[in-house]
């Protein structure tokens, strides 16, 4: 008696296929969650014998218990009822909602990610294209920032760069969590960045549920010790000077501070300078009002064709034309020294008086910031060219006027690093790096701006602007 049973092969196939399946979540998958995760921990344990600040317990928490944290938060709670009530929505839709935006802004940390791949990339990338220099003005404070204080790098904005740069930098003291822009929400860059710690943020949300959701997330990340970078500026300058700062972030870390049961929040005043922003021509674009928006396309043939003619481009050329690119860290202000010095107290205080001392502090951390920002051969032969714009100059008058200038900064205690013995050779290859890109020009009566390039040797200039004002 023939017994055999007969399947169509797409059934068949269907049926291996899920057998195999259940072979891989069953048995092989286990397997390998358990070897990365051992693989993991070992990392982390390494990494935090050499961390000056160990990666806190709230960065390696899974994203998922994360955001249940904040949908349970009380103000979270009370805001999407409010919300619901507000929009005649049920309290089920927003609560959707507020778990939308949850999982939008939570990070997924992974330090294998962060220090195997994340630094070694940021470090490829930033010797790849600049001379990079780092100074130290915090007469040694950094070393004796208290354990278990939670430490935020305040930064100025001068370049998509930023992120790159300040990662590599301190990858050796912590690891930092970043607050993103939604520029960087496209695959597979997003998978990698939430990997590395950062957070997305909507520029200029006015949905009070969003701000809700995203104010307790940087509430939970700061009081838990969390290394935070913030740009106090809010976005990147477009004139090349310093913004006037946003308070945003700065009140969702402290509105809710309390003095004498939180941990000391320390804020480290950051200033960068390049000889050559990448993106400068796009960002001063943005001042014209009658400027085209340009296509995605055109942005992505234009980044495509830049990367692939700086990769090909021989170390001595690339930088020639694209120079130092330079990070000075300055003294911390500590929150709670500050809190006891004016007698303050965020957390009992009504809004619009929180948000007067707030712009205190933030105009405090701004001229710290902007009394670290490096002063640069470019900037600093640009400011000199356009001090008499309308005369041509010989290479020995810019270079003695540029000297001169030197002396006058170093006075008045401006971070510059140019020694004495290269300064003629420095300024030089400044001088040549503005000729190449076709902002000054030279014939046999001397060198002088190009007219249509007036503004962008004013972009530079502006970085050390504020030592004019003096």
């Amino acid at each position: 008696m023939d017994t055999s049973v007969t399947l169509p092969m797409w059934l068949f196939l269907l049926l291996a296929l899920f057998a195999a399946v259940m072979v891989l979540d069953r048995f092989l998958l286990p397997g390998v969650r358990w070897y990365m995760r051992r693989r993991v921990n070992r990392i982390i344990e390494e990494i935090n014998t050499r961390l000056d600040i160990e990666i806190r317990p709230f960065q390696l928490t899974r994203k998922q218990a994360l955001i249940d944290q904040l949908l349970f938060d009380d103000k979270v709670i009370s805001e999407t009822r409010q919300y619901a009530s507000e929009h005649n929505m049920p309290t089920e839709v927003a609560q959707a909602r507020a778990a939308k935006y949850a999982n939008e802004i939570v990070p997924a940390f992974n330090a294998y990610v962060y220090f195997r791949l994340g630094y070694w990339l940021a470090r490829k990338i930033g010797r790849l294209m600049y001379r990079i220099r780092v100074g130290f003005f915090d007469n040694d404070q950094l070393k004796n920032i208290p354990q278990g204080s939670s430490v935020v790098f305040v930064i100025n904005h001068r370049s998509n760069m930023d992120y790159v740069l300040v990662s590599f930098l301190v990858a050796e003291k912590t690891a930092l969590s970043y607050a993103v822009g939604e520029w960087a929400r496209i695959w597979p860059l997003q998978t990698l960045i939430r990997s590395m710690g950062a957070f997305f943020v909507r520029r200029n949300s006015q949905n009070p549920l969003y701000r809700c959701v995203l104010e307790r997330y940087v509430h939970l990340a700061t009081r838990a010790g969390v290394c935070q970078a913030v740009f106090l500026e809010g976005g990147l300058t477009h004139d090349g000077m310093l913004r006037e700062p946003r308070l945003g972030f700065l009140d969702y870390m402290l509105r809710d501070y309390h003095l004498a049961i939180d941990r000391d929040v320390v804020f480290v005043p950051v200033g960068i300078n390049y000889d050559r922003v990448i993106e400068d021509k796009s960002l001063m674009r943005k001042l014209d009002t009658n400027a085209s928006k340009r296509s995605m396309w055109f942005i992505i043939r234009t980044s495509m064709t830049f990367f692939i003619k700086t990769v090909f481009m021989n170390r001595r050329k690339r930088w020639r034309r694209f120079g130092y690119a330079s990070v000075n860290f300055g003294q911390p202000i500590s929150a709670k020294a500050y809190c006891e010095k004016f007698d303050i107290d965020f957390s009992q205080m009504e809004t619009e008086t929180r948000f007067l001392q707030m712009e205190k502090l933030a105009n405090e951390l701004r001229a710290k910031i902007a009394s670290v920002v490096p002063v640069l051969p470019v900037a600093l032969m640009a400011e000199t060219i356009l001090t008499d714009a309308t005369r041509r100059r010989s290479e020995l008058e810019l270079k003695s006027a540029a000297t001169g200038r030197i002396t006058e900064l170093k006075s008045q205690g401006a971070p510059i690093t140019i020694s004495s013995r290269a300064c003629e050779a420095v300024l030089g290859n400044a001088l040549k790096m503005l000729v190449g890109r076709g902002f000054v020009d030279v014939d046999d009566n001397g060198y002088y701006v190009r007219p249509a390039a007036t503004d962008m040797l004013r972009y530079y200039a502006n970085s050390i602007a504020h030592w004019q004002q003096e």
